[in-house]
């Protein structure tokens, strides 16, 4: 899977110079989109809202955010909620359940398991794993050709 493009006010808070990153090329400041953090969705569940009122300090003190973003984070924010809830159904029940087939692993293993990916995936856009935080602490290039280690 390619690594996501920092974006560029990530770049430039890390660069060696206004205008330029940590290698010193200069960033492409993207599209204007207005960098206020988008509304919550009322419709969110009571978990996801939490976890949206968790990061959305922080993403908006970097000035990632945007009303665009509200789909991505609000998907990041309920995957997490599924998370969450299927852990507790496993924590309370155990991995497994006793069925006329014999013991089988719990449902609530493999919901626990995809909304695992799902949060890692969408966190990862946000620079909220460790991993895409360094990339982005290092001001992480998009991969262009001015990149000689792309």
């Amino acid at each position: 899977m390619p690594k996501a493009a920092a974006p560029a006010q990530l770049k430039l808070l890390t660069g060696r110079s206004p205008g330029r990153d940590s290698g010193g090329r200069e960033v492409n400041p993207g599209p204007a989109f207005v960098r206020v953090p988008p509304e919550a969705p009322e419709w969110l569940t009571d978990e996801a809202r939490a976890e949206w009122d968790r990061v959305l300090p922080g993403l908006s003190r970097l000035d990632l955010l945007k009303p665009e973003d509200r789909a991505a984070l609000a998907s990041y924010c309920e995957a997490w909620a599924t998370f969450r809830q299927a852990t507790e159904i496993v924590q309370r029940e155990g991995l497994t359940i006793e069925a006329k087939q014999g013991t089988l692993t719990h449902p609530a293993v493999g919901i626990a398991r995809a909304a695992g990916r799902e949060v890692r995936a969408w966190a990862a856009h946000f620079g909220l794993t460790p991993s895409s935080e360094q990339a982005l602490a290092r001001g992480a290039d998009d991969g262009g050709d001015d990149n000689p280690f792309a």
